[in-house]
């Protein structure tokens, strides 16, 4: 015995490093089981969404956006629009020209750390105050301009122009805010000014903005999407299906769904899949227990989850001879940008690679070590394209329409340069035969999509 002892373990001291970490890293991958149970455990968790009787209880919200009307593409006038999503928002002024033609003008204002993080009356100011500076500069003081708000944060809607937050995510914690009417927030801080004249038309996730930007050029798209900071997807469903629509019966027989796709999974329906580097993640998190599936997926958590997995396999010995640095072993240094990077490289070239290793502290990596580290960030983001693919195709067949386009933006779509085709290649083997669909890159989705809400809004009010 002692013998057959002594043979195992020369076998598996003789197991090389990269095999041991191939091993390790099987959790991350989902096989065709795997995705076929997330996908009927999602259906689930919309249809409780969409009920009366569930909603209350339910993870996956699906709320009412009140969008009726997909763009004609015949939209016409100036519209602006105000896009909050991230620690950056952009005011936008649109002019669409009908017919698919539009100038846009567009600019970026930061939002300090302090302000994310401080009251709600701060936040509205300061978003008031650079509305305010942008409508000067573009000399519109004497326009009454209609503008769209895409508030990219789980949001219940109770009107076009009616939203009530219902948590704050992607880092965000400003008091006040939470349960209160956005449109009428930041409608406040504009008279507090009592400087610009702006008709507040339309309040919008951005995945509905996303839907409409890419609806204006391309009828067939019913589902929108964004995986970027945080990942969320809206889509078209019959009246009769969403029971919490309390709009008026006007004959229309659709409504946009917004689904906060993003808490899937608080309830533990995504625990079999979860590994010890989500429950890490999720510790340490401001809001812990929350958003399950939209930690697996978003670029606010891609390049963490990436650094979990090193830090373990460093102090394991099995990579960087089991030296790190300060910066690998400190929460959040791992950017989700440096994992494009990284499978940016060309087979056998680690060029960004080694780059990255050193902006992060470790300039004794090998070879072997960058061919891991490059494994491991395949794992993480194929994995996160198979999710979004997952709940993509579960929407789909669900609409069982001829034929979807599917606008998908955000950062990590953009430019994670594998992203596109995962999806692509797994919802192909997802979606039912029948259905053909194509994914479509949303220029200016959230921006220019609330502009065209605005449009559409005041198109139905004419």
């Amino acid at each position: 015995m002692d013998l057959i002892k002594n043979v195992k373990d020369l076998i598996i001291g003789e197991r090389s490093n990269t095999d041991q970490i191939r091993e390790a890293c099987q959790e991350l991958i989902l096989d065709d089981k795997k995705i076929n149970e997330i996908m009927a455990r999602f259906l689930k968790e919309i249809q409780l969404g969409l009920k009366k009787e569930t909603h209350a209880k339910a993870d996956i919200k699906c709320f009412v956006t009140y969008v009726q009307d997909l763009p004609n593409g015949k939209e016409r006038g100036k519209f602006l629009a105000l896009d909050l999503g991230g620690t950056n928002f952009r005011v936008l002024l649109i002019h669409l020209k009908g017919d698919g033609d539009f100038e846009m003008q567009s600019k970026i204002y930061a939002i300090p750390q302090s302000i994310m993080l401080g009251s709600g009356t701060q936040l509205f100011d300061h978003i008031a105050e650079c509305l305010a500076n942008f409508i000067k500069e573009h000399k519109l003081q004497n326009e009454r301009l209609p503008l769209g708000f895409t508030f990219s944060f789980p949001l219940k809607q109770l009107g076009l122009t009616k939203g009530f937050l219902i948590r704050w995510t992607k880092g965000f914690n400003c008091e006040g805010v939470v349960d209160h009417d956005v449109v009428e927030l930041l409608e406040e801080a504009l008279k507090r000014r009592g400087d610009v004249q702006i008709q507040i038309c339309a309040v919008l996730n951005d995945t509905t903005g996303t839907l409409m930007s890419c609806g204006w050029k391309n009828h067939d798209c019913r589902i929108g999407v964004i995986v970027g900071t945080g990942s969320n997807a809206c889509y078209v469903e019959r009246v009769e299906n969403a029971e919490m629509y309390d709009g008026p019966d006007n004959g229309k027989t659709h409504v946009l769904i917004n689904t906060e796709w993003g808490a899937f999974g608080d309830n533990g329906a995504l625990d079999f899949i979860r590994t010890e580097y989500d429950r890490e993640m999720d510790e340490f998190s401001i809001n812990k227990g929350k958003q399950t599936v939209e930690k697996m997926i978003s670029g606010m958590y891609m390049g963490e989850l990436v650094r979990l997995a090193l830090v373990k396999f460093t102090k394991a010995g099995l990579l960087f001879g089991g030296q790190g640095s300060d910066l690998l072993f400190k929460r959040y240094q791992f950017f989700t940008k440096y994992v494009s990077e990284i499978e940016g490289d060309r087979p056998g070239s680690y060029f960004n690679c080694y780059d990255v290793l050193e902006e992060i502290g470790i300039f004794h990596a090998t070879d072997e070590d960058c061919a891991n580290v490059r494994f491991i960030c395949e794992c993480i983001s194929s994995r996160a394209a198979h999710l979004s693919s997952a709940g993509i195709a579960t929407l789909i067949n669900k609409m069982d329409e001829p034929s979807v386009t599917v606008g998908v933006d955000g950062s990590v779509y953009r430019f994670h340069p594998r992203f596109h085709d995962l999806m692509m290649e797994k919802i192909r083997t997802l979606v039912h035969d029948h259905i053909s669909f194509d994914i479509m890159l949303s220029e200016d989705g959230s921006g220019r999509g609330a502009a065209l809400v605005a449009a559409v809004a005041s198109r139905d009010a004419q």
